[in-house]
C-alpha cells in the first residue's frame, strides 16, 4: 500500500485552501494508495495560518528540542504531533510501505522544510510526519 499526501491527490487541504495536484503521479500509479493530511487529523481548519518548525527539524520536534509555531507565534507543536501520530497509526494499520509526500511542510516535508523565519527560505530537513514514517521503516519519496 502506498500513501500520498492528500494535497497531491487534489484535496484542497493546504494552509491556504489549495492543493498540489500531481496528475502525472496519480495516473502513473499501478498500486493501491491511500491519502492522508496529518494537519487535518490534528484538527486544523482550512484555511489556516502557515506554520514552520523553529530550532531544528521534525526529528528535533519529536525529541522535544524544537517547536512548531504559526505565523502569529502560537505554539502548535503538540497538536501537530498528535495529528502526525494519528496518520502514522493509519499507515501502520494499512501496511503502507512507501509514501509520496509534499515538500516544505512542517508535517509532510521531506528533504526540504521552511527555515522557521516565514521568509520562504528553505533548509535541509524533514517534517514530523516524514520523520515518524522513516522511523517506522516506511520509505518516503519527495514530490516537488
Amino acid at each position: 500500500m502506498i500513501l500520498i499526501s492528500s494535497c497531491i491527490v487534489g484535496i484542497k487541504c493546504r494552509y491556504n485552501a489549495s492543493s498540489c495536484y500531481n496528475e502525472k503521479l496519480i495516473k502513473g500509479l499501478n498500486e493501491k494508495y491511500i491519502h492522508i493530511c496529518p494537519e487535518l487529523l490534528a484538527g486544523f481548519k482550512i484555511p489556516r495560518k502557515p506554520c514552520e518548525i523553529f530550532g531544528g527539524n521534525g526529528d528535533d520536534v519529536l525529541a522535544g528540542k524544537a517547536k512548531i509555531f504559526d505565523i502569529d507565534g502560537l505554539d502548535v507543536t503538540e497538536q501537530m504531533i498528535v495529528g502526525s501520530k494519528k496518520a502514522l497509526k493509519i499507515c501502520l494499520k494499512r501496511n503502507v510501505t512507501k509514501a509520496f509526500l509534499q515538500t516544505k511542510s512542517p508535517t509532510c516535508g521531506y528533504n526540504k522544510i521552511y527555515d522557521g523565519t516565514f521568509s520562504s527560505k528553505l533548509k535541509q530537513g524533514n517534517g514530523i510526519f516524514s520523520a515518524l514514517l522513516m522511523e517506522n521503516g516506511i520509505k518516503v519519496i519527495e514530490i516537488e
